[in-house]
């Protein structure tokens, strides 16, 4: 009886819990079967992740995206690397803190968000010094997903190129406008969890809810992320883990 109360009640719960962007669900399968990757292909690719206490973005490499039909704004499509963010405009854009009232509608109420991408030619710990930094490694193959995932979190306009809102919160880059709402518990986080995941990597959106979970995923054996900055080893003049 009770096991047959527990199928109900999570049957009925499960469907509400799907925190992943709006997609057609067929065509992912489908695009999914497509481009299975024999398990031989060599990681080569380095994908990084910079991180806070709060909040998580990925560092990828822009001519590898445009290869794989990634459209930047053309503002910065001629650099090497490329920070990108997610999440709510009003954090973004507004340069003193959130009030209570911000945060709660923030956390509660769908609102408007934004996609922050902050493109370098520079090595990755000059630019992004004040975060921490884990690299890992992925396919080249693993490159028409992650840019199909960006491309599908960016409002675009008639030519489909981003639509920009104005420049990013740090680092001359560009802010862009996305399509789909930010509140609890679609938040920056989970963002890049599933940007990881389309990026050829296994992480879960459940427990990436926080910065920490992200890592700790990321560092998993499965995955094999490494730490390769953080901002004390610069006050110590420590170059390297």
């Amino acid at each position: 009886m009770w096991r047959f109360v527990a199928l109900l009640v999570s049957s009925l719960l499960l469907p509400g819990c799907m925190i992943a962007f709006p997609k057609d669900r067929e065509r992912e399968a489908v695009r999914r079967e497509e481009v299975a990757r024999p398990a031989d292909e060599p990681r080569t690719v380095p994908v990084v992740i910079f991180a806070d206490r709060l909040h998580t973005g990925v560092i990828l490499d822009l001519r590898w995206l445009r290869r794989h039909g990634y459209v930047p704004p053309e503002e910065v499509k001629s650099y090497r690397w490329a920070a990108f963010s997610w999440g709510d405009e009003t954090a973004y854009v507004q340069k003193e803190w959130l009030t209570p009232g911000q945060v709660f509608q923030a956390f509660a109420l769908p609102s408007r968000s934004v996609m922050e991408i902050i493109a370098f030619d520079y090595n990755i710990p000059e630019v992004c010094h004040h975060q921490r930094l884990y690299q890992g490694f992925t396919t080249e193959a693993a490159g028409e997903d992650i840019a199909a995932y960006l491309n599908f979190t960016t409002l675009r306009d008639a030519q489909g190129v981003p639509s920009v809102l104005g420049p990013s919160s740090w680092g001359g880059g560009e802010m862009v406008r996305s399509p789909h709402s930010y509140y609890f518990p679609r938040i920056c986080n989970v963002w890049t969890v599933e940007a990881l995941d389309a990026a050829g990597f296994e992480f879960h959106r459940w427990t990436g809810l926080s910065a920490a979970g992200v890592i700790r995923q990321a560092t998993a054996r499965k995955n094999g992320f490494a730490q390769i900055w953080d901002p004390s080893w610069q006050m110590s003049g420590k170059l390297s883990p």
